[in-house]
Parts: C-alpha cells; sequence; structure tokens
C-alpha cells in the first residue's frame, strides 16, 4: 500500500524557516513525480512546488519563488520542501502528494489530478 506521511509544521515567527518532509513507504519516490500543496481555512489548495521523478525539473508558485525549495532524497525515499523568510499569508495545512494523471510538472502544479496518493497533511503557523 503506498502511503506518504508529511510532518515537520509547527508554529513560526515571520521571517523564520521550516522544512517540511514526505516520507514514502510502499513505493518509490523515483516513480513519481511529487509536490506540495496547500490549503488555508476559507480558500482553495493551491500548488506550492512540484518536482519531476524524470529529469528534476521543478516548478514553484509565484507567491513563494525565491523563499521555498523542493528535492528529494532517493536513498531515504523522502520529498522535502525548505520554506525561509516565512510570511503569514503562508500558514495553510500542507499536503505533500503525487497526483495522477500529470501532462507537465507546472500542470500537475496547478491542477493536480483526481488520483495518486496524499499525504494526512502538516499544520504550518506564520505569526509574531
Amino acid at each position: 500500500q503506498v502511503q506518504l506521511v508529511d510532518s515537520g509544521g509547527g508554529l513560526v515567527q515571520p521571517g523564520g524557516s521550516l522544512r517540511l518532509s514526505c516520507a514514502a513507504s510502499g513505493v518509490s519516490l523515483d516513480t513519481y513525480a511529487i509536490g506540495w500543496f496547500r490549503q488555508a481555512p476559507g480558500k482553495e489548495r493551491e500548488g506550492v512546488s512540484c518536482i519531476s521523478n524524470i529529469d528534476g525539473t521543478t516548478f514553484h508558485a509565484d507567491s513563494v519563488k525565491g523563499r521555498f525549495s523542493i528535492s528529494r532524497d532517493r536513498a531515504k525515499n523522502t520529498m522535502y520542501l525548505q520554506m525561509n523568510n516565512l510570511k503569514p499569508e503562508d500558514t495553510a495545512t500542507y499536503y505533500c502528494a503525487a497526483p495522477s494523471p500529470i501532462t507537465t510538472i507546472q500542470e500537475m502544479c496547478i491542477r493536480p489530478g483526481p488520483n495518486g496518493p496524499w499525504g494526512q497533511g502538516t499544520q504550518v503557523t506564520v505569526s509574531s
């Protein structure tokens, strides 16, 4: 059974940093293009950062460019989201996912497909 477990969220002050982790079991992350999505109360789900399993191509939402980076550790079968210079508007529940089907990494992030595993979510709160 494929399972994604995301972790690493917490409370951080504006300007601070967090690193989210997404550990996979039951499948190698090399098999999937994967990404991070977030949803704040009362808002639609937003694709944050996604990465290709083929060539490492990445996509980042405009709202996080220059502040967030996505990476994967094949040996640990884990994906990470490094979040720097956090802002209050980054407050949300963050989910890792491997949506399918996909066409491009950008498309996967903007309009994730209906299939594929999702993590349970980890809360990120940015507040002073």
